[in-house]
């Protein structure tokens, strides 16, 4: 089961790069559950995936892109879900991810639950 899992989460996270990196805030919030938690600091805390998406949205305006996960571990916290840390880095900032909490859907796809990253440059 945990390898099944892990695949799950490399691709969403996958699909979560590819559509930031390509300037798709709507597809950035897919990646997300309905009701989950971001905590961006020092940007502020959203809740729900349409906040969520306007936040991405936002982002991508500003002209942030290339996104990339350096040294990312995946931890199984159980039977549905994963914890992903990482450092991060894109054109216009870096900082660290704290915190991703993929947890498995009845289609078998993985979707964030919790997101609790820091941007630490500019």
């Amino acid at each position: 089961m945990s390898q099944t899992l892990l695949e799950a989460v490399q691709a969403a996270s996958e699909r979560w790069k590819n559509a930031f990196n390509s300037g798709d805030a709507a597809g950035c919030a897919a990646q997300y559950e309905a009701d989950a938690v971001m905590h961006a600091r020092p940007f502020g805390t959203f809740t729900s995936r349409d906040a969520i998406e306007g936040f991405w949205s936002q982002l991508i305006a500003d002209g942030f892109s290339n996104v990339e996960y350096v040294e990312p571990k995946l931890e199984v916290v159980d039977e549905q879900s994963v914890l992903l840390t990482s450092g991060w880095k894109m054109n216009k900032a870096a900082g660290l991810i704290h915190k991703e909490l993929w947890v498995l859907q009845e289609d078998g796809s993985a979707k964030l639950r919790e997101d609790d990253f820091e941007a630490l440059d500019n």
